[in-house]
């Protein structure tokens, strides 16, 4: 069983989710979102303190601070390849870009090629911690907008709030 809460933000709703202990966050979705949730059910639990902690973060990283990833507790569920993903976004400066053919570069120096870039774009997609893990600062190989779980509006929305300037027209 999941306990969730539901955060407005300028993105809309999120709904934020963390396992019976409290003890991290194991989910942050958006409205709508392609991946929404999990198998589990969501059981409303506001009162977590968690969740206070979580959207303070949240309250901080819209108002224009840059709170750090480190600074809250994260357990997003998902195999190895996925987590190694994840942990790569984490590192992910505010403000910056990566795209996913670096990401892949990064797991495997010697060199996947194409299909390494896309095995890491589907583990960045399915990942449940929107925002806090940072997966809209990554970008096409030639710096374009490309695919967000949460829509190429809130990414831009998402990298604007941040200082990356980055076009929205012609977008893949």
């Amino acid at each position: 069983m999941l306990y969730s809460t539901e955060y407005q933000s300028p993105l809309g709703a999120l709904t934020l989710a963390c396992r019976e202990d409290g003890a991290a966050l194991a989910g942050l979705w958006m409205e709508a979102q392609k991946y929404f949730g999990c198998a589990e059910a969501l059981v409303r639990n506001d009162a977590l303190p968690l969740f206070a902690e979580a959207e303070d973060w949240l309250d901080r990283y819209f108002a224009g601070e840059k709170p750090e990833v480190s600074a809250l507790p994260l357990a997003p569920e998902g195999g190895p390849f996925r987590q190694r993903v994840w942990a790569l976004l984490r590192a992910v400066p505010y403000g910056k870009t990566v795209t996913y053919g670096q990401l892949a570069a990064r797991l495997d120096p010697a060199g996947g090629g194409r299909g390494a870039a896309r095995a890491v774009g589907g583990a960045v997609g399915h990942n449940p911690i929107s925002v806090i893990i940072p997966c809209h600062r990554v970008v096409g190989a030639d710096g374009s907008l490309t695919g967000y779980a949460g829509g190429l509006e809130r990414k831009l929305l998402l990298l604007r709030l941040e200082g990356v300037d980055i076009a929205r027209p012609g977008a893949r």
